[in-house]
């Protein structure tokens, strides 16, 4: 007989079976009080208030599971809410039924994707799902990639390996010798800034290159950039592209960026967490034209593939670059002949079993389902900016290339210096009255409005009662205001 014991009976599932009809019960519970919620998500608002936390610290006895479920329903309805088809503002879906079940397989699970001994299905499903993904993107029959827990470290990971490459420091590090340096739009996400401190290059070794008109690198200043530095005495080494920019959603000129990288011997890197869904899609695949030519690819099915996160990938046209460049082996983990312990080419060790649920997600949705998903979101999108372009007191910040659409207010009879004022108003107007949450970027010295329009329950006839919102604003406003 077990020593008596504080330990809750569900504490832990036994292997054993004994208490399995306890534990199935908590199971059940939490199944309906999900799928009440997600099934409800739209009558709830997109962007809750927080009221009240309920943290009292870490109780000296167990607590039973019943008011435990109570405190998470509590924390659920005060959660964001990408399912509500009013939320526009950030790169956020609604999550896939098959990525929901496939988080929910691998914490039962808990296998680490550190080594083929601790994930020995997961770890071979891993990189073969990862070369098709590179393949979609034309990196070619030597391709690869791994999972990261996030586009931030996937650009940390691809500019490292560039920098191991490039600069031959590997095994003694950038020790001496000029400067290294990469470049990237002014507009691109600021883990390639991040990503330049980590890899000691300091802020200022991402060099950030101007935008056009249309909120694109302009390639005549990337090469007058590289020209500056080498002027300078620094050493470029990479250039990042950027397919998707974070704030108007705009993919850089690939193709006029692929050939300056090899004019100048630099690793060409294409931050495609967001817009690289777009590959799925023959209807719009052309958009990335170009990416074919990268060394080495972002791209995060957390965003438009409606994964659950984490979910993101780094893909390298040569993967064994990965291997010779960065690969550090652990010596307490057993070896396999023909699969390699992830853990050792990744930043990280320990790893969350994340193709689980992308590889649910797939096979459920196939490529004809995700191709739907992604023209849906384009139609709905052009018929947004046709809203916007009929209205004079409405401006686009870009041209949109994906499902996101950067745009402001700009009344009639205020001064510019007012702008930013009536923006955040009509934000929070249509949070409070309309339920649709849009964000409030700040691009260019300004604030703009910015929607994603992502969500395959938002409609054309929601688009136009929220165009019909902000006319009735902005003729109260400029009344009232």
């Amino acid at each position: 007989m077990l020593a008596p014991s504080v330990l809750p009976a569900a504490a832990f599932i036994d292997p054993q079976g004994r208490n399995r009809a306890a534990v199935e019960a908590i199971f059940q519970r939490v199944a309906a009080q999900v799928l009440d919620y997600l099934a409800a998500a739209g009558s709830q608002g997109p962007l809750p208030e927080v009221k009240d936390i309920h943290f009292q610290g870490i109780p000296e006895q167990p607590t039973a599971i019943a008011p435990l479920l109570e405190s998470l329903g509590d924390l659920m309805a005060q959660s964001m809410n990408p399912a509500h088809p009013g939320y526009m503002g950030h790169m956020d879906p609604l999550p896939a039924t098959a990525s929901i079940v496939g988080d929910w397989v691998a914490a039962a699970l808990n296998n680490n994707m550190l080594s083929v001994e601790m994930s020995p299905a997961l770890s071979r499903l891993e990189p073969l799902l990862l070369a098709d993904l590179a393949q979609l993107f034309g990196l070619g029959e030597k391709s690869g990639g791994l999972l990261t827990s996030g586009g931030s470290l996937a650009n940390l990971q691809a500019l490292t390996v560039a920098r191991n490459v490039k600069l031959d420091c590997l095994q003694k590090g950038l020790a001496g010798g000029p400067p290294p340096v990469i470049f990237a739009s002014e507009l691109a996400h600021t883990s390639i800034q991040k990503a330049a401190m980590g890899l000691g290059l300091g802020l200022e070794g991402a060099v950030l290159v101007p935008t056009n008109a249309n909120a694109q690198m302009d390639v005549a200043g990337l090469e007058e950039k590289i020209l500056g530095a080498i002027a300078q005495g620094q050493k470029p080494f990479a250039v990042v592209a950027t397919a998707g920019t974070t704030v108007t959603g705009n993919i850089d000129p690939l193709p006029e960026i692929a050939r300056i990288a090899r004019r100048y011997d630099l690793w060409f890197h294409v931050d495609a967490a967001y817009g690289g869904a777009i590959a799925l899609s023959p209807t719009h695949r052309h958009r990335l034209s170009g990416i074919e030519q990268a060394d080495s690819v972002t791209f995060n099915p957390q965003k438009w593939l409606y994964v659950t996160k984490t979910c993101a990938s780094v893909l390298f046209r040569d993967l064994g670059l990965l291997h010779s460049h960065f690969r550090v082996s652990a010596p307490y983990m057993n070896t396999e002949t023909d699969w390699v312990n992830l853990g050792e080419l990744s930043v990280q060790g320990t790893r969350h079993a994340d193709v689980l649920k992308l590889w649910l997600t797939l096979q459920h949705l196939g490529k004809a389902g995700c191709a739907e998903l992604i023209e849906a979101s384009y139609a709905l999108t052009d018929h947004f900016v046709a809203q916007v372009r009929q209205r004079p007191y409405l401006e686009l910040a870009s041209a949109p290339e994906m499902n996101l659409v950067c745009f402001r207010g700009c009344p009639p009879g205020r001064s510019p210096d007012q702008w930013n004022i009536w923006n955040a108003d009509l934000q929070q107007h249509l949070l409070q009255q309309h339920q649709t949450f849009l964000s409030l970027p700040g691009f260019r010295g300004q604030r703009w409005l910015k929607a994603v329009l992502l969500n395959p329950f938002t409609t054309v006839a929601q688009v136009g009662e929220l165009f019909l919102a902000i006319d009735q604003f902005a003729a109260g406003y400029r009344v009232d205001g």
